[in-house]
């Protein structure tokens, strides 16, 4: 017998990090009430700590989609792995030099010079790649975010710098 409904509880695990990070904020809080200056710089860094915290967990909770999609995603040692029902495939993290954001915001296509490999959004497991696309250099993981909440039919999100146009002289 479950004392909270299904959908309450699936809420509270979505935004546990989130809870968690707050509920440290609130313990610095409640430290800056003593008496003590150690104790009081202590309680502030503890705030400080858990806002941060707390930004970074809200952040990935936005990447995460409601939306069930075939296919299981593994990230592991700078290596992404899809595996999908009719296509899959394995990717190192340091050979991708293009990162898009395909079909209305429904799959990320990860380029590298030999492959692509489309992985949907929604795939389960798909959340561990926030932070993998956070090692990208000069990634902002707010465009991501932006461009996850305002799908187009095919975004740009990251070029590597061998591939970035260079700008033309004036002559």
């Amino acid at each position: 017998m479950n004392l909270i409904r299904p959908e309450l509880a699936e809420g509270l695990r979505r935004w546990s990090e989130v809870l968690a990070s707050l509920a440290l904020s609130g313990f610095g809080l409640w430290t800056l009430q003593s008496y003590d200056r150690f104790i009081q710089i202590l309680g502030a860094a503890i705030i400080v700590t858990g806002l941060g915290l707390a930004l970074l967990a809200w952040r990935r909770l936005r990447f995460q989609r409601d939306t069930e999609a075939p296919g299981i995603v593994q990230v592991v040692e700078g290596q992404i792995s899809y595996f999908g029902p009719e296509t899959g495939g394995f990717v190192g993290l340091g050979q991708v030099v293009e990162l898009h954001l395909v079909d209305h915001g429904t799959a990320w296509r990860l380029v590298t010079p030999e492959e692509e490999l489309s992985i949907p959004v929604a795939a389960q497991g798909a959340d561990a790649l926030f932070d993998a696309f956070a090692q990208l250099p000069g990634l902002r993981m707010s465009d991501v975010l932006t461009a996850l909440d305002h799908p187009q039919p095919t975004r740009v999100l990251w070029l590597h710098a061998s591939r970035r146009p260079t700008r033309l002289a004036k002559s």
